[in-house]
């Protein structure tokens, strides 16, 4: 630390380049410091550290890298105390631009893997921001030597050596929980598990909080299952939604699309407090929406639309102003050509002509003037012969009642096991709507992304960056995924632009199908981790989080450069 103070106060009212010259290790008394990367300009993005604290400084207890579900947890405890720290300090670095600026990619509400914060049985390493302080474009030595001298140890002293063991033994407790039921969820064919006493409501549309005061949820007995989880006596209980097609109904504000949103956010973990820390969903579960306006290359939705006018295939379909139908249907050809296992639909954001075609509707237009199989007349051959699963709100149309194998009712946020009185309104009123005949579902088309999709080049350079939680500029091109609503951190987006560019410059396309492709990128995160598919996977990779396989897949699919083969 000396040589550092040292060189900063050489430095001291130098031209800003000169901060160039403290790139390096440093040796502090609890930990050491790497600056990797010095901002070229006081209202640059800010420079970019590591802190490495040693196991003889901090002790990690070998029971939390036992199982990668511990070692997230444990990174994620870490994760949270450093962000709380950061915002906690609150000592004022004097200078221009972003002089004393520290920033920290903290955690939300959802559990994901990081690379802020890695743990490994020698140490534990914390990745931040910082601004260098300047006075205009001058070195501002004394109040640097403030920053690197106070400001981060008191952040690494009131994080890292803050948290007692008992904190991530309780983050431990939650994580094998969250694991034993997601065991339990494969072993019995559930799809979702939502426990009793869950909060599902959030704060606001901007606030990922839990609802004060919400009503708790707690399951129809007759969906009710009791788990034997680890670190307790009492076993949990909660609803369990089947495999298979599940309808949710009720009135308008009753708590349908609430329901929903909270299953589709249980494909991740949550943290404790967050009111759904047992909401567990099919981790392989994809939301599907009408999507008016996206791109699609090559994608065979002929399961769904066939016989257009003027003769356009539909086979191998593009456009680059998709409709509300051709959307939604391309979304769920894409979703299985991705590998998903269930599909979670709302009707307020489907097109009602994809869903549904009523008796009255059939008897006006006929089969043959209409090129549209709606969802309803394909949604059980998915299930039956491609084994995957529907979770679907439902308020418009009864008809859905006929291909459901369960019908819940929400009735003021709470559920109602309604099945046999929809199967008896179905016996007293029989649908007189047309069903198609029961054939094969259609094809999954396998693609192959060709590489001259990456166009990454912005003048000489390759460039690819994420611009908030659902743009990512690709060189010159923007790439928007507005609607793909299973993204929740900024940071998975940045990795995402990451994965772009490790696949540009490692000519990663062209050689395998999109599902082997993805399997091959998580197989990669797995193994060596996120950095791995950096530029720089030995220096700063602090601001990335570990996206899906899903939405990795939903960015590539709405490159408007895109250009694809089918295998």
């Amino acid at each position: 630390m000396k040589s550092l103070l040292q060189q900063l106060k050489q430095i001291d009212g130098k031209g800003y380049k000169a901060y160039k010259g403290i790139q390096g290790h440093y040796g502090y008394p609890n930990f050491d410091l790497y600056i990797d990367y010095v901002q070229g300009d006081p209202f640059a993005s800010p420079s970019k550290i590591r802190i490495i604290v040693p196991n003889s400084k901090r002790l990690i207890h070998g029971d939390w890298l036992q199982t990668s579900v511990r070692k997230l947890a444990t990174e994620d405890a870490f994760a949270r105390a450093v962000g709380k720290a950061v915002d906690q300090d609150h000592t004022f670095i004097k200078g221009s631009g972003k002089s004393g600026a520290i920033l920290f990619d903290k955690p939300g509400q959802e559990i994901l893997a990081r690379t802020a914060v890695t743990v490994d049985h020698s140490s534990i390493t914390v990745c931040l921001s910082v601004g260098l302080p300047a006075n205009g474009r001058r070195i501002n030595g004394r109040e640097a030597q403030k920053l690197f001298a106070e400001v981060l140890p008191n952040i690494i002293r009131n994080s890292v050596f803050a948290v007692k063991d008992e904190q991530i033994h309780q983050a431990l407790v939650l994580a094998d929980q969250q694991e034993a039921i997601r065991e339990e969820m494969k072993r019995n064919n559930w799809v979702a598990f939502i426990a009793n006493g869950s909060i599902l409501p959030r704060e606001s549309g901007v606030s990922n909080r839990p609802l004060k005061k919400a009503i708790a949820f707690q399951s129809p007995k007759e969906n009710e299952v009791s788990i034997d989880i680890p670190h307790q006596t009492e076993p949990i209980k909660g609803m369990a939604i089947t495999n298979g097609i599940t309808l949710i109904v009720g009135g308008g504000y009753h708590g349908k699309s609430t329901f929903l949103e909270a299953v589709e956010r249980g494909v991740y973990c949550h943290t404790k407090g967050d009111g759904r820390e047992y909401v567990l969903t099919d981790p392989n579960a994809m939301k599907i929406r009408a999507e008016d306006g996206r791109q699609i290359t090559g994608v065979n939705i002929s399961p769904f639309i066939n016989n257009l006018p003027h003769g356009q295939e539909t086979e191998q379909f593009s456009t680059e102003n998709a409709s509300g139908s051709t959307s939604q249907a391309a979304n769920v050809m894409e979703a299985l050509e991705a590998g998903a296992s269930t599909l979670l639909i709302d009707e307020d954001t489907s097109a009602t002509n994809f869903m549904i075609r009523d008796e009255r509707m059939q008897q006006l237009v006929r089969k043959e003037k209409e090129p549209i199989t709606p969802f309803i007349d394909k949604i059980k051959q998915m299930q039956e012969q491609l084994d995957v699963s529907t979770i679907l709100v439902m308020g418009g149309s009864g008809d859905y009642f006929d291909v459901a194998d369960t019908v819940i009712m929400m009735d003021e946020y709470i559920p109602h096991d309604v099945t046999d009185k929809a199967k008896e309104i179905m016996r007293n009123s029989p649908i007189d709507r047309v069903l198609q005949p029961k054939e094969l579902f259609g094809k999954v088309t396998e693609r192959v992304l060709h590489q001259k999709s990456l166009q990454t080049q912005k003048g000489k350079r390759s460039k690819t960056q994420a611009k908030g939680l659902r743009k990512i500029l690709m060189g010159r091109t923007e790439i928007s995924f507005d609607q793909v609503e299973q993204l929740v951190d900024p940071s998975q987006t940045r990795m995402i632009a990451e994965v772009i560019q490790f696949l540009d410059r490692t000519n990663g396309l062209g050689k395998k199908t999109l599902r082997e492709l993805l399997d091959d990128i998580e197989k990669q995160m797995d193994e060596k981790g996120l950095a791995s598919l950096t530029t720089f996977p030995n220096q700063h990779p602090g601001d990335l989080a570990r996206p899906r396989r899903y939405e990795i897949a939903a960015v590539l699919n709405r490159m408007r450069t895109a250009s694809v083969s089918q295998q």
